[in-house]
């Protein structure tokens, strides 16, 4: 599977501004070496003011705050787990004298019969 390549917005603005100033897509394109289609992808985003430096910190801005937000709900889904399991814990009855287990139960008493 090919892998696709990220190029800097600075790159990408000169790639446009080269455009703009009249050099044509196919040989901005071949000395580039990316597609016409996605210089004009470019072109696009540049007129529509997505190459600003402000435009992309903010662009960033807001994916960390939506990762911090899913990440806060995370943790306090967490806790509430934490703290429902503690109270289960201190609410449990306790186990009685002697020793018991689920595998080999209670301590066997000898009956008179197996006794002598």
């Amino acid at each position: 599977m090919a892998r696709h390549r990220s190029y800097s917005i600075t790159f990408k603005r000169q790639v446009v501004q080269e455009y703009l100033s009249g050099e044509t897509l196919h040989s901005l394109a071949k000395r580039h070496d990316v597609t016409r289609t996605l210089i004009r992808v470019w072109i696009g985003k540049y007129e529509a003011g997505g190459f600003d430096e402000d435009t992309a910190s903010a662009t960033l801005i807001t994916e960390y705050e939506a990762r911090i937000a899913a990440l806060e709900r995370l943790v306090g889904k967490q806790a509430l787990e934490l703290e429902f399991l503690k109270g289960a814990l201190k609410n449990a009855p306790r186990p009685k004298s002697g020793i018991t287990s689920a595998i080999i139960g209670p301590p066997a008493s000898l009956s008179p019969k197996d006794a002598g």
